[in-house]
């Protein structure tokens, strides 16, 4: 994997504060920059796995449409049905 340098300016007493955190936990201000980019980069990975599981949901969803596979329920019926699984939903939490 290809290895790539960030550099960025801040003030002198926000990087003489922040090398004093770090130092007080045995890592270097490059040492937490570093975890704090990986984190983020976890973070992006996540939500793009999600966007693509959600993509991937709502396109299986048109080909039912189109391929005449899929059932409507009429609005009043899912309302019903949605109002029963919350129940069930907050009845398991009080027992």
């Amino acid at each position: 994997m290809m290895e790539t340098r960030i550099q960025f300016r801040v003030d002198e007493e926000t990087k003489r504060l922040a090398q004093k955190m770090a130092e007080s936990q045995g890592r270097t201000i490059s040492d937490a920059c570093r975890e704090f980019t990986e984190q983020l980069a976890e973070q992006q990975r996540k939500l793009s796995s999600h966007d693509q599981w959600l993509t991937q949901q709502v396109n299986q969803a048109f080909e039912k449409l189109d391929s005449g596979a899929a059932d409507f329920i009429e609005h009043d019926k899912a309302k019903d049905e949605m109002a029963k699984r919350k129940a069930k939903i907050r009845n398991r939490g009080s027992q």
